[in-house]
């Protein structure tokens, strides 16, 4: 099952997977995308892994932690959550909004573009 989260409900969604390690949000979002506006890690994992390279490198994903998708405006994570769910990924989640709706509910400073 794929959770679909506002960016303001990860925390929440971070607590609730706890037992199973420490998140992993999954950008996978081109480079050059990055370079204009990403999260600071707080109290998670981040990893970029441009959504054209999931299928080469799924080896450095664990399958057992929780990984909570995250794109531009919540298309390609939620296309890259279905693929993992599809590999065995068990706790997976879909970052609604992306990183649009994370600057306007969790950092303003995060450029939007």
């Amino acid at each position: 099952m794929i959770d679909q989260i506002q960016p303001s409900q990860l925390s929440d969604w971070m607590q609730s997977k706890a037992a199973q390690g420490t998140t992993v949000v999954l950008d996978v979002r081109e480079p050059y995308e990055v370079q204009t506006a990403c999260v600071t890690a707080d109290g998670f994992e981040l990893l970029t892994l441009p959504m054209g390279s999931i299928v080469e490198k799924l080896s450095q994903l664990d399958k057992d932690r929780p990984i909570a998708c995250l794109c531009h405006h919540g298309s390609r994570s939620m296309q890259v959550a279905a693929y993992l769910s599809s590999q065995g990924f068990a706790h997976l989640a879909n970052i609604a909004g992306g990183i649009h709706a994370w600057s306007s509910q969790v950092d303003p400073s995060v450029p939007t573009y």
